[in-house]
């Protein structure tokens, strides 16, 4: 079975949903397994802010602090958010997109992310120890192909841009 919070193969912790008594028929089984205990901590908080949600205790949700493999997870999404964005439209503003639009960025930077959480994790043997000089070599790899991200313009891209506009002109 794989973890629930970041799907690397689970390792023997799980969760025991103690909302209702064993006779109880809401009683369910729940199959949320987890690789580690850090893992089962992030999902013990988003349930916990999830059920205090729904009890009417309108507290706010804390962020998770990403680790350095998180982070250029994140970062790889961009040029998928970049494609779909371009696709719809640069210069429409986020909050005029329809539906459709807005589930389109969503699936785009999500799959993105999963696919670079799991690509991440094949690679590697062992789980990295945040903060390790490992951890954080294996993050800044991904940051070399952000040089040209679709949406930003640069001295070079403008000397490109000028250049290609004189041959065209001749």
């Amino acid at each position: 079975m794989k973890c629930w919070v970041c799907k690397r193969q689970a390792r023997g912790f799980t969760h025991a949903d103690t909302r209702h008594g064993v006779g109880d028929p809401r009683r369910f089984v729940p199959d949320w397994v987890f690789c580690s205990r850090r893992c089962q901590d992030a999902f013990h908080a988003l349930y916990g802010n999830w059920r205090r949600a729904m009890e009417g205790q309108h507290r706010e949700g804390s962020m998770l602090d990403a680790s350095d493999i998180e982070r250029t997870a994140m970062r790889t999404c961009l040029k998928a958010f970049g494609r779909v964005a371009d696709e719809i439209g640069f210069t429409k503003p986020l909050a005029a997109y329809s539906e459709a639009e807005a589930l389109r960025v969503i699936d785009a930077i999500v799959t993105r992310y999963t696919e670079a959480m799991v690509e991440h994790h094949e690679t590697t043997r062992m789980p990295p120890v945040r903060g390790s000089a490992a951890a954080k070599a294996t993050a800044r790899d991904p940051f070399a192909e952000l040089e040209e991200l679709p949406w930003e313009v640069t001295e070079s891209a403008l000397v490109i841009k000028a250049a290609d506009e004189s041959e065209r002109k001749n």
